[in-house]
């Protein structure tokens, strides 16, 4: 059994942080960026919501800014969500495997496992859209949460059963509409969810998976 978590909004509330390194990046750069705006539409690469405050020509300079700046701010401001380690710990007593699979660079994905004390088998960084396709494909996902629809798409897309988590910035209905099997409020319900064996020969409304 392999499951796949995404890390902002799933595991991580990394609003705080992420507003934190978006004001340290205006300081240094001198224009304004409205971060509280900003940790609304966390999910895609940072390359696209930078791209509303900076001109194309400057954008992958400032990113590498922030990421270069993002240890420092948002790392220890950035809490763990509400049953992300019984999540983690509930697949390994069963015997699987936890893959992390993020559009955050991976360096700074690591630093926010570790200093929360979670341990994955693997992390894929710079994974959006197609790529979190592939690297669910890569590493046998067939059980993936996350908070986006575009999670649930890319699921849905391997297939793996798709359970979205309401700890973001979407509603139940939009993580529906993107094809979530499953909708938790937050990771606490996913350890009962395996106990009931929900997770072998699941049937989702794209058809049946196999275990």
């Amino acid at each position: 059994m392999v499951v796949g978590f995404d890390l902002d909004l799933t595991l991580v509330d990394s609003r705080p942080g992420i507003a934190a390194t978006f004001r340290a990046l205006s300081l240094r750069t001198g224009v304004y960026i409205d971060a509280d705006a900003a940790v609304t539409r966390l999910g895609p690469p940072l390359d696209v919501e930078l791209a509303l405050w900076y001109p194309p020509e400057q954008v992958e300079a400032v990113a590498d800014t922030f990421r270069q700046l993002y240890p420092t701010s948002a790392i220890t401001t950035s809490p763990l969500l509400p049953g992300a380690a019984e999540a983690f710990a509930a697949v390994r007593e069963r015997g699987g495997r936890v893959v992390v699979i993020t559009g955050k660079y991976e360096p700074n994905a690591r630093l926010h496992l570790d200093h929360l004390g979670l341990r994955a088998d693997e992390v894929v960084g710079w994974a959006w859209a197609q790529g979190k396709v592939d690297a669910m494909l890569q590493h046998g996902v067939r059980v993936y949460l996350g908070d986006h629809p575009a999670d649930m798409a890319a699921a849905r897309a391997v297939p793996a059963a798709a359970i979205g988590v309401l700890t973001g910035e979407h509603s139940e209905d939009e993580l529906r509409a993107a094809g979530a099997d499953e909708i938790f409020h937050d990771l606490t319900r996913f350890p009962q969810w395996l106990e009931d064996g929900r997770h072998l020969g699941w049937v989702g409304s794209g058809g049946s998976l196999a275990w």
